[in-house]
């Protein structure tokens, strides 16, 4: 059980407290309610940009990170297609200065024309060692327009295209900020050795200045039904070929959720899981394979990615692949191997919330999907999953009109490519 306190400040922040003696440290987490879905399909990658101007310092603090290490401690960020994330972890003595730096730079970002070139060439230059300069990097900018035709979700993070970040200007980014980097756009966790009550007088101290600024509207067109199979074949020099498929699931907030992260961990859960017993072990059909969920706030994808074995035919994998799913329904699992895969989870999550970062980012997470408290729920929800749970929804996400399947074709295997 994790046990927290809550309030919210007259501004519109949510703050979350969770004491935890065990540890000399704190984590102090700000999480932003924006991510890549909120942006232009015409500029795309603000969100990730902004990410990285906001540590280029605030008008008051011009070094972020030499505060931070002053004070002993390390800090990150992350944007996704739902949120963007901050945290700073650091000795509990010097809570103060991490509210310090992240309510300065909520207040009073600092935005020059040189911070932004200077993030701009970094962000340009991380999009081609990722994206285009390794192998398989490519695959979200391919994959995500061929399973979205109308939701942000079909760009990845970083952006569409590099022209986009090229495009950005000052007037963006401010604009960018002001609209979603506001107080009531925002929830504050602290978590570690500290007291519910001083860090909420710390809370009121350094964020409760904070003007409550009007945060931006946010309406998302709706994925429509896919109803047809969807297929790109790309030519690439890459190792060996590698199959990807994608079908459309539920969002995060659905009850099925649960229910898709399971079969994700039945077909792909370590060594027993039936995809790598099958696929590698038995028939030596692949030599690696994998499953698993993307977790998004809006309806999500269930992905497979698997690299054939060498001269296996990509096409022969892909049906390989389409057999064990519907073999899941033929065979459904037993309740030996639901109780493997539900005391995995258990023990990844209990695991995790050992972590006091881990906590902290969690708190934050379950109080943006509407209860904080729903943390100390999420086990006993794939506990109640049921076999019959399983087939249901495997027979709905397994149609082969709900799947987009990107083939990478080797270069080095060229009898691979067989349809483009």
């Amino acid at each position: 059980m994790i046990n927290f306190a809550r309030t919210t400040l007259e501004n519109g922040l949510r703050v979350v407290i969770h004491e935890d003696d065990s540890t000399p440290l704190a984590v102090v987490n700000l999480l932003y309610d924006v991510g890549s879905s909120d942006e232009d399909p015409g500029k795309t990658g603000l969100a990730h940009l902004l990410e990285h101007i906001m540590f280029g310092g605030s008008v008051n603090i011009p070094s972020y990170d030499r505060e931070v290490q002053k004070a002993g401690g390390e800090n990150n960020a992350f944007t996704s297609n739902d949120i963007t994330n901050y945290y700073i972890k650091l000795p509990a003595i010097n809570l103060e200065t991490a509210l310090w730096l992240e309510s300065d730079r909520m207040f009073d970002l600092r935005f020059t024309q040189k911070g932004l070139d200077i993030q701009r060439n970094v962000v340009i230059e991380e999009f081609k060692q990722r994206y285009l300069n390794q192998p398989y990097g490519d695959v979200w900018l391919l994959l995500r327009p061929l399973t979205y035709k109308m939701h942000p979700y079909r760009w990845p993070t970083i952006g569409m295209d590099i022209s986009h970040i090229e495009s950005i200007t000052l007037d963006d980014i401010r604009h960018f900020f002001y609209e979603h980097y506001c107080p009531s756009n925002a929830i504050l966790t602290i978590s570690g050795n500290v007291s519910s009550d001083r860090c909420f007088r710390l809370a009121e101290k350094w964020f409760g200045p904070v003007p409550r600024r009007k945060k931006g509207s946010r309406t998302l067109p709706v994925e429509p039904p896919q109803k047809e199979n969807r297929r790109m074949d790309v030519s690439r020099d890459v190792p060996s070929d590698e199959i990807i498929m994608a079908f459309k699931m539920c969002g995060r907030i659905s009850p099925r959720f649960y229910t898709y992260d399971l079969i994700s961990d039945l077909l792909a859960g370590g060594k027993s899981s039936r995809l790598y017993r099958h696929l590698i072990m038995e028939k030596r059909f692949f030599s690696s394979i994998n499953a698993y969920i993307t977790g998004d706030r809006d309806p999500g994808l269930f992905i497979v990615r698997g690299k054939p074995a060498e001269n296996i035919l990509i096409e022969n994998g892909c049906r390989e692949i389409l057999n064990e799913m519907m073999d899941l329904l033929n065979n459904p699992p037993t309740l030996e191997e639901m109780n493997k895969v539900k005391n995995k989870v258990e023990a990844t999550k209990q695991y995790a919330h050992s972590d006091t970062l881990h906590k902290a980012m969690d708190l934050a997470y379950h109080e943006l999907m509407g209860d904080a408290g729903a943390i100390n729920n999420e086990i006993d929800k794939y506990r109640r999953v049921g076999i019959e749970d399983i087939i249901e929804t495997a027979k709905s996400l397994f149609d082969t009109s709900n799947t987009s399947t990107l083939f990478y074709h080797s270069t080095k295997n060229s009898s691979s490519l067989e349809t483009k």
